[in-house]
C-alpha cells in the first residue's frame, strides 16, 4: 500500500482533521489522524493491518501487542493476517504494563504495532514493558508515522504513511498564541 493510499483513506472517511489539536504527547498541532474514524470500518482496517503484516513474516512474529487504546484494533488486525496472538498494554500508575491477565514467555517474539507514532512515547514504554517481562521485541509498525520518520522507538520501525505534521509545544503554538481553543480528541486524557 502506498503512503498516497493510506492518506486517502483517511480523508474518504474523515479521519483526517484540520483544526487546533493537542495530541497525545502533549504538543499542539493543525493537523490530527483519528484513526478510530478510518479503524471503524473493517474492509479499512483490514486493508491496513494486512499492509502492515506484510511487512513482517508470520514466522517471525509470535504474538503483536499495541498500547491501549489507539493500537488496539489496528493490532488485532495484524494479528489476525499473520495469525498470531494479539494482547496489548496500558497505563497502570502512569506507567505501560501488561494487565487482564496477559503475559510474555521468555524470549517471545513481538511486534508492537500502533496506529500514529508522533514522539514514540507509548511506543517505546510497550517495548520497555515486554522487555521487562522478557519478550523480545524485534519491531514496531504504525499506521502512520506523524514525525517524519525521526522517532526513535529502541527497535526497527515501519509505518504505512510518513508524515512531517508540524507540533509545537504549547508556549510555542501560534493558534494558542491566538487565543483558539485546542482539542483533544485522543484517548490519553491526562
Amino acid at each position: 500500500m502506498r503512503q498516497e493510499e493510506v492518506v486517502e483513506r483517511f480523508r474518504r472517511t474523515g479521519a483526517l482533521l484540520e483544526g487546533h489539536y493537542v495530541l497525545t504527547s502533549g504538543l499542539h498541532s493543525t493537523q490530527y489522524l483519528q484513526c478510530a474514524l478510518v479503524l471503524q470500518h473493517p474492509p479499512e482496517a483490514e486493508a491496513l493491518g494486512r499492509a502492515i503484516a506484510e511487512r513482517f513474516g508470520a514466522p517471525e512474529v509470535e504474538t503483536v501487542v499495541a498500547p491501549a487504546i489507539g493500537g488496539i484494533v489496528i493490532g488485532w488486525e495484524v494479528a489476525r493476517v499473520l495469525g498470531v496472538r494479539s494482547i496489548w498494554t496500558e497505563r497502570e500508575g502512569g506507567a505501560m504494563t501488561l494487565r487482564r491477565g496477559f503475559t510474555v514467555r521468555p524470549g517471545e517474539r513481538v511486534l508492537v504495532v500502533e496506529d500514529v507514532i508522533t514522539t514514540g512515547g507509548s511506543t517505546r514504554e510497550t517495548c520497555d514493558a515486554l522487555r521487562a517481562a522478557g519478550a523480545l521485541v524485534i519491531g514496531a509498525a504504525s499506521i502512520i508515522d506523524r514525525s517524519g520518520g525521526r522517532s526513535d522507538v529502541g527497535v526497527p520501525r515501519v509505518a504505512l504513511a510518513t508524515l512531517d505534521v508540524p507540533a509545537s509545544a504549547p508556549a510555542d503554538c501560534p493558534l494558542c498564541a491566538e487565543g483558539i481553543p485546542a482539542v483533544k480528541p485522543g484517548s490519553r486524557k491526562q
